[in-house]
């Protein structure tokens, strides 16, 4: 799998170019505007843009599917949610090409031999959604690096972006972050750095705040059996969750 990245549009939203090279087929993820850069950028990676795919329906994700759409005969694939629902300080709305094919949580895409899973992850808009292929998570506008997306406008709400954080963080493993804007990342440093993500998953929370207490104590020269009393319980806790958080912090001590 091939990933190419481009900045469109007036404030550099990401539109993703997935490719089988063996297949010679590809996936693009929100197709936003400057539809001759993404149709340019598949014909130099020598592929037919086979699916269109959409984390959310805000104009600046959904501005050149049209466009790219009738160059390609490309099907769209996007949550019901935010199709033809004002998601916008402006009642922007976006009406999905005929034939736009809805997906929801746990259905799969097939792009050649690459797939694409759907988790729903609304908060941004009510029909956001991260798209899960292999070791890459494309996660729209719900996750950023260092940050989430707002949700002050129509639709959005914090109370359900931070619960969508808090799915994300559960995800099992690591894997590469691509955001619907700013710079990639990992979905480990996220989960160690983002502030966002650390207030949608207290035990996460928690687990940083017993890091920087054990450092604190260590650096004042308490003993080891004493640290240990203070965090057996939260070890206890920890330890039934190895595959969450990797290595039991009780195993530093």
């Amino acid at each position: 799998m091939k990933i190419q990245a481009l900045q469109v549009g007036s404030i550099g939203t990401n539109c993703y170019i997935l490719c089988d090279e063996a297949a010679k087929v590809c996936a693009v993820i929100d197709p936003g505007a400057e539809p001759e850069l993404i149709l340019s950028a598949a014909e130099k990676l020598d592929c037919t843009v086979d699916k269109i795919l959409l984390t959310h329906g805000h104009y600046d994700h959904t501005g050149a599917v049209y466009a790219v759409h009738e160059e390609t005969g490309a099907p769209v694939y996007m949550n019901a949610l935010d199709a033809g629902t004002a998601v916008a300080f402006d009642s922007y709305t976006f009406t999905p090409p005929e034939g736009t094919i809805f997906y929801k949580e746990g259905d799969e895409v097939r792009v050649g031999n690459l797939t694409f899973r759907v988790m729903e992850t609304p908060g941004h808009t009510p029909g956001g959604v991260t798209l899960i292929c292999g070791d890459a998570l494309f996660t729209g506008d719900t996750l950023f690096a260092g940050s989430c997306g707002r949700t002050d406008f129509a639709g959005g709400s914090m109370e359900v972006e931070l619960q969508s954080l808090a799915k994300i963080a559960a995800l099992p493993g690591d894997y590469e972050v691509y955001p619907g804007h700013m710079d990639c990342s990992t979905l480990e440093t996220e989960r160690r750095f983002n502030p966002y993500l650390t207030e949608a998953d207290p035990y996460r929370g928690a687990y940083l705040a017993v890091v920087e207490s054990v450092t604190k104590l260590v650096c004042a020269g308490f003993h080891h059996e004493d640290m240990y009393l203070t965090f057996q319980e939260y070890f206890e806790h920890m330890n039934d969750k190895p595959e969450r958080w990797g290595k039991p912090l009780a195993a530093l001590l």
